[in-house]
């Protein structure tokens, strides 16, 4: 099935039906270039100049989308017309085609159409002066210039003018795509960091309440329930006292501190007081010298993590806490022992241990846990290994 030719924009056809109109006015006043009896006019009266100017005026619906073509058609036409007495409306036709041919040809034409007519009014002003030795001879290279060269110049400069705004315009599109992605990855950052700490400070507490209540539910002793009760009360008003602090962060837009970044490995020691308050037999055994706070406060969420999937899954017996400072990282283990447990169990997610796994990748640390066997038995083991040496040159 044979293509269809495209159709000529609407500009451009009021812009053939312009010069057409143009050029028939100008011939019905009788006005042309040339007068009949000029040398280079072949074919005189005011009908053969017609042709060329319907020709040209036909040019003129290709100029954009066949614009090599109208300019190789026109230029036939303009070579016809000088063999008439002319028509200036031919002329002025000729010189938007040149335009055009730059402005919407290839990238090739519009480097090489400049370059040519440039080359064309060089030789068209120094030939003529050279054979004919008149100053009257170098306006013949002035016409050329103006007729071909001239339009050939605009019609670069504008392109090259077009083509940089495109490109800017690219350029505001594709920073405009990395700033939405940055801002996309920069919110699903703060989810999960706002996840990890709100999961470390409320999971310990909510735990222990689970347990306990179950506990006092499932215990006929007033003496038991009663301590039970009590257990869940501190860590209920220790929990809501976190959420309270966690929440008065978030509101204050212009406080750019760590959520609950007040914790320290100086509160060790509370920490498993309180884990012992909950019913863990915990030992701590901790020596270290001065760390950055990222690693001080994630080394500290990381044990009250082990700690409260102790106190949800551990058996019962010692849950040890070893912690100790080499010259280039803090090193931290947490052991409990693993296996069948006879009081209630508290249900988990798994997000504890993704969170301690994302907040040592996030100081290029090591984090492993996992059951193991030892002299005491089978134990779950956690690990980690935070640098420190990177992080402390980093903030010097």
């Amino acid at each position: 099935m044979a293509v269809r030719p495209p159709r000529p924009p609407r500009f451009d056809v009021w812009v053939a039906l312009a010069g057409l109109a143009g050029g028939l006015l100008l011939w019905a006043f009788g006005l042309g270039v040339r007068e009949a009896d000029d040398p280079i006019v072949l074919f005189d009266g005011r009908g053969p100049l017609l042709v060329p100017l319907a020709v040209i005026a036909g040019c003129e619906l290709l100029r954009r989308t066949a614009p090599r073509t109208a300019l190789l058609t026109g230029t036939l036409a303009l070579a016809a017309d000088t063999t008439t007495q002319g028509s200036i409306a031919t002329i002025v036709m000729y010189t938007d085609l040149m335009y055009a041919a730059v402005l919407y040809g290839t990238p090739a034409t519009a480097r090489l159409l400049p370059r040519i007519t440039g080359l064309l009014t060089i030789a068209a002003t120094l030939v003529p002066y050279a054979v004919w030795r008149v100053p009257e001879a170098l306006l013949v290279g002035l016409v050329i210039g103006a007729v071909t060269f001239t339009p050939a110049s605009t019609g670069l400069i504008v392109r090259n003018h077009r083509d940089a705004a495109e490109a800017a315009r690219l350029r505001a599109e594709q920073t405009a795509l990395l700033a939405e992605m940055d801002r996309a990855q920069a919110v699903t950052a703060e989810r999960a960091r706002m996840a990890r700490e709100l999961h470390d400070m409320v999971a310990n507490h909510l735990s222990a309440i689970a347990i306990h209540s179950t506990a006092a539910l499932s215990l006929d002793d007033p003496r038991t329930s009663s301590e039970a009760l009590a257990v869940i009360r501190e860590n209920s008003v220790q929990g809501l006292s976190e959420m309270r602090r966690l929440i008065g962060i978030l509101r204050d837009g212009s406080d750019d501190r760590e959520p609950a970044a007040t914790p320290t490995l100086d509160g060790l020691g509370a920490l498993v007081e309180g884990a012992r308050a909950n019913g863990l037999d915990v030992t701590l055994d901790a020596e270290y010298r001065a760390v950055p706070a990222p690693v001080e406060l994630a080394a500290y969420r990381m044990v009250q993590e082990s700690l409260t999937n102790a106190l949800k899954h551990a058996a019962p017996g010692r849950v040890t806490v070893w912690l100790r400072r080499p010259d280039d990282a803090l090193v931290l283990k947490v052991t409990s022992p693993f296996g069948d447990r006879d009081t209630p169990r508290a249900p988990g997610s798994g997000a504890g241990l993704v969170g301690m796994r994302e907040r040592a990748a996030l100081l290029d640390g090591t984090f492993e846990a996992g059951p193991e066997s030892g002299p005491e038995g089978k134990l779950w083991v956690v690990r980690a290994t935070l640098p420190v040496t990177d992080i402390v040159q980093g903030e010097t």
